[in-house]
């Protein structure tokens, strides 16, 4: 089954596509799109993320995230949108370690891309695997450029895009920010 067949069955039903991936340093994870009833882990991984993650990942301070925004992350439409989340079992529970999603422009000729990586699981090999599977996903549904905005400050973010091939500039509105820029139909 096809990237693109798997998501389009994400709309169907459990068969969503799934990767086992096992990182850097020997440890494992499992890759899975995010749905409406990961909504309690979606805020744990937020909420566990230090202060400076998450204003890496929001430009901005949020300790707790709102209900709405939760919702927002959690109910996607699989036809504009796509998160995954790198999951591990932890007290009996599956727990998020890192998340990445994209959303498209209007006419899917783009879209935007955010990833994070839970603080301790940083350094092993999670991000570039995340990045991966998102870029696949858009190539697979004739998306043409994928792009980030990011704080100038976020080296590891810089070094991820730069290793997969983004091309960085700074952000012409806000001199504490950078665009990561990706051509997708290469």
């Amino acid at each position: 089954m096809s990237t693109s067949d798997e998501l389009i069955s994400l709309k169907s039903g459990p068969d969503y596509p799934r990767w086992s991936e096992t990182l850097r340093d020997g440890s494992h994870v499992l890759i899975r799109p995010i749905c409406k009833q990961d909504f309690a882990a979606e805020r744990d991984f937020i909420e566990t993320l230090s202060p400076q993650s998450r204003r890496y990942r929001f430009l901005g301070d949020v300790a707790h995230p709102s209900d709405e925004l939760i919702r927002r992350f959690t109910d996607i439409d699989y036809e504009h949108e796509v998160a995954f989340a790198a999951v591990v079992h932890d007290d009996s529970k599956d727990k998020f370690v890192a998340v990445s999603r994209y959303s498209t422009n209007v006419d899917a000729s783009s879209c935007e891309c955010a990833i994070t990586v839970m603080d301790d699981w940083q350094g092993k090999g999670l991000g570039v695997i995340m990045l991966r599977h998102l870029i696949d996903v858009a190539r697979s549904r004739g998306i043409k450029k994928m792009w980030s905005m990011d704080s100038a400050e976020n080296l590891a973010m810089s070094e991820l895009a730069r290793y997969l091939g983004f091309e960085r500039k700074p952000d012409p509105e806000n001199a504490s920010q950078v665009i990561f820029t990706l051509n997708l139909s290469s």
